[in-house]
């Protein structure tokens, strides 16, 4: 289950591409480009009564996975880096929908405001996530390593030395 922290209200955010893949989810990585629609059902209620608005911006940082909110602070336009953008609005049934069709295979970042009306205080969600790319997340670098530490503890535990012997024999 995906869940997302405005501040510290919960909701479960799903991310579905209903020409593509039907009813598949999916939680932070969407696998092509297409058009996205981004479901995110509060399981707090107090976000029924504030306004919450969201935002798509290019990762133009190159920021990645670690993304934070204090990065996207410092960002001095951020509608220059903004693919998409919904308004802030009540949700009183607790569901937020938000559509958009990627056209790029890239790495963006997703930005959930929310706001009480009469107050001062918002609430933000930060979180990075990549159109098309690889499927295959951290295994080639996970195997890489692998590779690279079983060929050190060879060469250092004599490999190269009893390879060399045994090609002379």
């Amino acid at each position: 289950m995906c869940i997302i922290e405005v501040g510290f209200f919960k909701a479960h955010f799903t991310i579905y591409q209903p020409q593509i893949s039907k009813h598949k989810e999916f939680c932070e990585d969407i696998p092509v480009t297409g058009e996205s629609v981004f479901v995110m059902e509060y399981l707090h209620d107090g976000l029924r009564d504030m306004l919450v608005d969201f935002r798509i911006i290019k990762d133009a940082q190159k920021l990645g996975r670690f993304a934070k909110l204090e990065d996207i602070e410092k960002i001095n336009d951020i509608q220059q880096q903004t693919v998409f953008y919904q308004p802030p609005s009540y949700n009183l049934d607790g569901v937020y929908l938000a559509q958009y069709d990627f056209t790029d295979e890239e790495y963006y970042i997703g930005i959930v405001t929310a706001k009480i009306p009469d107050q001062e205080k918002t609430y933000t969600a930060v979180f990075p996530f990549q159109v098309g790319g690889s499927k295959w997340g951290y295994i080639p670098a996970i195997i890489g390593l692998a590779v690279f530490l079983q060929l050190n503890y060879w060469l250092m535990s004599g490999g190269f030395t009893r390879l060399r012997k045994f090609f002379k024999s």
